[in-house]
């Protein structure tokens, strides 16, 4: 099966634990490195009387969230981070989702539909609590340029993340991709400052819909994508909905947003 690997994103039950824990948008499956690992080479900002405390620490129950396993050992004043391109789903994308959703769940009955969608830049990388705003402030050095570009998002694929613990129904994109490229290469040269993992190598970008536990791509691929991909063919909407202007990035980095609007 030709699964490529990619962040992994959640439901939303684990969102709001995740936001307890400043964890990522949908914790990713990276196994990363401690984050005594790298250092930056910054000088390091004193600890402001007043910061607020990252997060207490959390037991990492995995009967909590369905059997998931975070990839990276939750430590204290360790903040999730991950850069992105938030989309906005409209009535009919959510008409087309549902169609999809229910398709898919004649082959595998567990899968749920994401609640929130967008297309990745950066793996979900680890930061301490005090380079959240150096790396904020670098990021908008370097995205200060970009304008807002069209991607088309219509290819059905199965995704599975790196460990084989979940599996993923995503729209690859099939127009865009050297804009997406360039914008990755930002984010890279600013994840590289940091000593932080680079996106993948030829990453297939897409946008996530539909998600469930284990290893199931084996049954998505094959006819049921085939129907799938028919289903997005056919739907009258599809060539509006699938063509997306791309006006902002965003970085979740714990339980904060910050955006970056393209010009």
């Amino acid at each position: 099966a030709m699964s490529a690997a990619l962040v992994g994103y959640s439901s939303s039950e684990e969102e709001q634990e995740q936001e307890q824990e400043g964890g990522c948008r949908g914790g990713a499956a990276q196994g990363l490195p401690g984050a005594s690992a790298g250092r930056p080479r910054l000088p390091v900002p004193a600890g402001l009387p007043g910061d607020p405390d990252p997060q207490e620490a959390v037991s990492d129950d995995s009967s909590r969230h369905g059997g998931r396993v975070r990839g990276f050992p939750h430590e204290r004043g360790n903040w999730a981070t991950h850069v992105y391109l938030p989309y906005i789903a409209q009535e009919e994308f959510l008409e087309l989702l549902e169609l999809l959703v229910s398709h898919a769940r004649t082959f595998v009955p567990s899968l749920a539909a994401m609640e929130e969608f967008h297309l990745s830049l950066s793996q979900c990388v680890v930061l301490r609590y005090h380079w959240i705003e150096p790396f904020v402030r670098s990021l908008r050095e370097r995205l200060a340029a970009f304008h807002r570009f069209f991607c088309v998002a219509d290819q059905v694929k199965v995704y599975t993340n790196q460990n084989k613990t979940r599996t993923f129904i995503g729209l690859e994109v099939s127009a865009g991709h050297f804009q997406l490229l360039e914008l990755v290469s930002e984010v890279d040269s600013v994840l590289e400052e940091f000593d932080l993992p680079t996106f993948y190598k030829d990453p297939s970008f897409h946008i996530s819909l539909a998600w469930c536990v284990g290893d199931l791509a084996g049954r998505l691929e094959g006819q049921c994508l085939q129907e799938l991909q028919d289903i997005v063919d056919g739907f009258e909407e599809s060539a509006f909905l699938l063509r997306i202007q791309w006006e902002q990035i965003r970085c979740k980095s714990g339980n904060k947003y910050f955006s970056f609007p393209l010009r």
